[in-house]
């Protein structure tokens, strides 16, 4: 984590390109190289957003390769670490929620309508044993998720997108 408030520590999260930086990394350890040429960014633009990602103690380092004489760092998203990063208060929160509506509205370019998958859009009140139970099955589906991530275009894998929000609503 930085030294910054937690606000500040959360928006490590908002910039689009660190989300796709974490979800990439979250299936294989990479180098700022290869993270370049699978996002079509700059090596230098992504070596920032590593340091950045880093730095918060979002990704690890999973090992350093000799690289034409060099030394690439390759790293690798933990997706439990996510829960940890800030105390989450609402501001938190929004800033977090925004950042995913911006990527889900970009991945939602490449939407592949040949096969349906789950959409769902709700504001309803429910029972506090059905939402403790949704909550659950939404971790559940996560990790299943992100223990499954293999590398980008692993042969017979399948590029998909799993946004999940589920909170709890003040009354108004």
């Amino acid at each position: 984590m930085t030294d910054g408030s937690s606000l500040d520590d959360l928006r490590v999260l908002a910039h689009p390109v660190r989300l796709r930086i974490l979800s990439l990394l979250t299936g294989v350890a990479m180098s700022a190289a290869e993270i370049a040429r699978e996002l079509g960014e700059t090596q230098a633009n992504v070596s920032y957003h590593l340091r950045r990602l880093h730095a918060a103690g979002l990704l690890d380092v999973e090992a350093e390769v000799r690289i034409r004489g060099g030394r690439a760092k390759r790293y690798r998203h933990r997706p439990e670490s996510g829960p940890d990063f800030t105390e989450r208060t609402r501001d938190e929160e929004r800033v977090f929620i925004t950042a995913m509506a911006r990527e889900l509205h970009r991945r939602s370019d490449a939407l592949d309508t040949s096969e349906r998958g789950s959409l769902t859009d709700a504001e309803l009140w429910v029972d506090e044993q059905t939402w403790r139970r949704a909550v659950e099955k939404a971790h559940e589906i996560a990790k299943e998720l992100h223990d499954a991530a293999k590398a980008p275009r692993t042969p017979g894998t399948r590029h998909v997108n799993a946004t999940v929000a589920l909170f709890p609503m003040a009354d108004q």
